[in-house]
């Protein structure tokens, strides 16, 4: 959640000459609407359903990096789906900095007020534990969390 996953997964996917693709964009692509209208419509339970649907489609592929949403690894098959056939990165990025970069960001149905934001935080970082990579994002670059994630794949 506003942790820089779509910057450092455009950066990493250029530094590797690998195609890029954002999970919530890939599904309001082929949903037809915005996550928030995904979320009003046909709620939390579909868009998670659509996630692990868009992830199982893609994690097949090779030489592909996937932003997911902040969400996704929270559930237990998207987490078992990734880290199967990928490798998972944590982009970690303390409470204070999510909410600064989200406080003008109305698109993000989870994260509308701070006390739910807070706890969505803290029950997320448990899920977020289980990640093959862990990158205090806050406060690297761009450039130095590539420089890390190209280099824990070099040793895989």
């Amino acid at each position: 959640m506003a942790a820089g996953k779509t910057t450092a997964a455009t950066a990493l996917g250029a530094h590797l000459d690998w195609a890029v693709t954002d999970l919530d964009t890939h599904i309001e692509s082929q949903e037809q609407q915005t996550v928030s209208e995904i979320f009003t419509t046909h709620g939390e339970k579909y868009f998670r359903a659509a996630e692990n649907r868009v992830l199982s489609e893609l994690l097949p592929h090779r030489h592909i990096v996937i932003a997911t949403g902040g969400g996704t690894f929270v559930s237990k098959e998207n987490r078992d789906l990734i880290n199967r056939d990928g490798v998972s990165v944590w982009l970690d990025v303390s409470l204070k900095t999510v909410t600064e970069r989200l406080a003008s960001d109305d698109t993000r149905p989870l994260a509308t007020e701070h006390d739910s934001m807070a706890l969505l935080y803290t029950a997320r970082r448990n899920a977020y534990q289980h990640a093959h990579l862990h990158l205090k994002a806050d406060p690297a670059t761009t450039v130095e969390l590539v420089n890390h994630i190209v280099a824990y794949l070099d040793q895989t």
